[in-house]
């Protein structure tokens, strides 16, 4: 993909200004750069139709909010959920189907990232052990993908080869037990991360109310069997995800089916959980139908956000720097429909969510002080969008 005049031009202007400012910023006492902060790109993954582009490329300026595409790639069937390496020289995408290869499973597919443009270009793709994918995420040192499979209750590694390529599952578990929910007629895994000390892997299963914990191996395979169960959750809760707090003690948990968010405290040497407390996703008094989607805490930990789906708001809780429990600041409108995805700036200035029933994506500015969300004004239209993540523009390097 050859860069596009608007991204050449930018480029250009940040390095002539930061070559200008050289001799003002050597006697700058207060450390602060006269240069613009450099643009984020934003890579989303979505369930546009297979044969169009559905996975694309954005620029996000991190003064104003504003998006601008930049490019489109085709990521195959429902590139939904997406993860890059700690590099960021490649990008994995799951394929959230039914079927791959004559097999009950999904797919996971491996990109190569160029460093000078962000584009994309396809390596491989892999089963990804079990039907309906929606989740992936790479070990410390990125030496395996980690993928939840929603249909068919699995959990899996797959290998990662040093050129970014997957090799086929090392390791397949597949979860056991249902919950009283209509939607829990069996097991259903949505998410599986490693915690931050990289010692295991915990998996959230929205079917049987439980979040279970792998010891985290060095070689490829990555997960040790059997798992345990780290924490059970209220029954008919459905967890969907878990996100870490920085300081790896504490975890927040967002419950689906009964629109929650459970605040752990995590025991790193065990990989288990206790519950801190429950707190309501939604306002008072709602009564319409809603399902929780994602959790994310503020790069300072000052803050934890939701989102929800029916409500279709982001509920904005802060975090008690003693306790780690929650106290409810705000619910901000999404400005669309079903919020499945939403992501922060790794500076904690901007929010970005996706609301996949209405094919948009909104900006926030966030109040760094009380954590509350402020409409940018700008939108990208976005087919169908259901994942974001942020990395720092190649261009300003």
């Amino acid at each position: 993909m050859t860069p596009s005049p608007t991204w050449t031009r930018r480029a250009f202007l940040q390095r002539t200004a930061l070559l200008t400012a050289g001799p003002l910023l050597a006697g700058c006492v207060s450390g602060r750069a006269s240069r613009p902060a450099a643009d984020w790109l934003l890579y989303i993954g979505t369930y546009g139709p297979a044969e169009q582009d559905n996975l694309f490329l954005y620029r996000l300026h991190p003064g104003t909010g504003e998006l601008t595409r930049v490019a489109g790639f085709r990521g195959g069937l429902k590139p939904g959920f997406l993860t890059l390496s700690a590099d960021h020289r490649f990008l994995y995408a799951i394929n959230a189907s039914l079927e791959f290869q004559g097999q009950s499973s999904g797919s996971v597919r491996a990109f190569a990232v160029d460093q000078r443009t962000g584009a994309l270009s396809g390596l491989n793709e892999q089963p990804s052990g079990g039907a309906g994918p929606c989740y992936v995420s790479l070990t410390p040192g990125g030496r395996a993908a980690l993928v939840a499979n929603y249909f068919g209750g699995t959990v899996s590694a797959l290998p990662v080869r040093a050129d970014g390529q997957l090799d086929p599952p090392a390791v397949i578990d597949q979860h056991q037990g249902a919950g009283p929910h209509k939607n829990q007629d069996r097991a259903h895994a949505h998410c599986i991360l490693p915690d931050p000390a990289g010692r295991y892997a915990l998996a959230v299963d929205l079917g049987n109310d439980q979040v279970l914990s792998y010891p985290l191996t060095n070689g490829a395979a990555a997960l040790q069997l059997p798992p345990k169960t780290a924490f059970r959750t209220q029954p008919g809760a459905g967890p969907r995800h878990l996100a870490f707090h920085p300081n790896g003690r504490w975890a927040y948990l967002i419950n689906e089916l009964n629109s929650t968010i459970t605040a752990l405290s995590y025991d790193a040497t065990t990989g288990t959980c206790a519950e801190l407390h429950t707190v309501p996703a939604l306002p008072p008094g709602f009564t319409g139908p809603n399902a929780c989607a994602d959790v994310h805490v503020s790069p300072d930990g000052r803050f934890v956000y939701g989102s929800n789906r029916g409500h279709d708001s982001l509920v904005v809780l802060a975090v008690d720097a003693g306790t780690g429990r929650l106290t409810l600041v705000e619910h901000v409108s999404t400005q669309g429909k079903t919020p499945r995805n939403f992501t922060l700036a790794p500076d904690g200035r901007l929010l970005l969510v996706a609301n996949q029933n209405s094919n948009n994506i909104f900006s926030y500015h966030v109040d760094a002080a009380s954590g509350r969300l402020r409409p940018t004004g700008y939108s990208a239209e976005v087919p169908a969008p259901v994942c974001l993540r942020l990395l720092p523009d190649f261009a300003a390097r």
